[in-house]
């Protein structure tokens, strides 16, 4: 079964009706973005969110610091890298970690073979800001990028009308979406149930 994160929620109802729908990884957005939480909003968020979902960070380019109060005090599960930190940044910080490239062409899958990490997110290019774009990429690029796809997550413009090719597609452990459960811009929870649903029959 592929498992969901969704990602960039602000509100408690979207956080219950994503829990409730089956969802494995709630993300909260801590850089630049219009659904960037400050570490006091996510405090409260996680409130609602039971052991064994994963809580995860989103950073871009976050410094020790700040990495360390939002793990802390969230608390948080695993920090994704959305930026352009090194290999060795991420290895000095020590948490469990999640690393985001953003695909255009080849070379950017083969840099993930640089990052000694958990899980890779492989996203399409931002917009304004890093990742979240509604864009899709050209999935056929993972067909060999040599990474275990149990470590593997995919993300970039996914919705409930292509996760199910994309899961057919890529076999990613994970898929991670934001803006395809939203409607002008704000979480949606019938679009949150229904993606969920999705995902379930194209794992089937």
């Amino acid at each position: 079964m592929t498992k969901v994160k969704i990602c960039g929620l602000q509100e408690q109802v979207h956080v219950k009706t994503a829990i409730h729908a089956g969802a494995d990884a709630i993300g909260f957005v801590f850089a630049p973005s219009k659904r960037r939480v400050t570490v006091e909003q996510a405090q409260q968020l996680a409130k609602e969110v039971p052991r064994g979902v994963l809580k995860i960070g989103v950073f871009v380019n976050p410094t020790p610091a700040e990495l360390k109060e939002a793990v802390e005090r969230v608390p948080l599960d695993y920090v994704q890298y959305h930026g352009e930190e090194t290999p060795a940044f991420i290895q000095e910080q020590g948490y469990p970690a999640i690393k985001a490239l953003s695909i255009r062409g080849r070379e950017d899958v083969q840099a993930a073979v640089h990052y000694q990490v958990d899980y890779y997110l492989f996203d399409a290019p931002g917009t304004d800001f890093k990742g979240g774009s509604g864009h899709t990429f050209d999935w056929t690029l993972l067909e060999e990028v040599g990474i275990p796809r149990e470590k593997l997550l995919l993300a970039g413009g996914l919705n409930v009308d292509n996760v199910e090719a994309a899961i057919l597609s890529v076999a990613p452990v994970m898929v991670d979406v934001s803006s395809g459960v939203e409607t002008d811009g704000v979480k949606d929870s019938i679009k949150i149930q229904a993606f969920l649903q999705a995902v379930k029959r194209g794992s089937e």
